[in-house]
């Protein structure tokens, strides 16, 4: 396993609670009735689950980094 894979590993299920989420907020701040919920929040697990993925896989080599490529601290 290569480490770039590892560490995305290790970063997925963060990227994917922070995803949901901020997923999640929106729905629940509609004042409308709850029967919204009952079909939104399937589409929030799926979409912030196949999101984090991507996230992850970008994320990893900037956390391997010694040096930001920005030159920000």
């Amino acid at each position: 396993m290569s480490t770039r894979l590892s560490i995305a590993a290790l970063i997925f299920p963060m990227a994917s609670a922070v995803l949901f989420g901020a997923g999640l907020v929106p729905v629940m701040a509609m004042t409308g009735n709850a029967d919204h919920l009952s079909t939104a929040f399937p589409w929030i697990v799926a979409g912030s689950f196949l999101l984090a993925a991507p996230a992850s896989w970008f994320l990893a080599p900037r956390l391997r980094a010694r040096v930001n490529p920005h030159g920000e601290r």
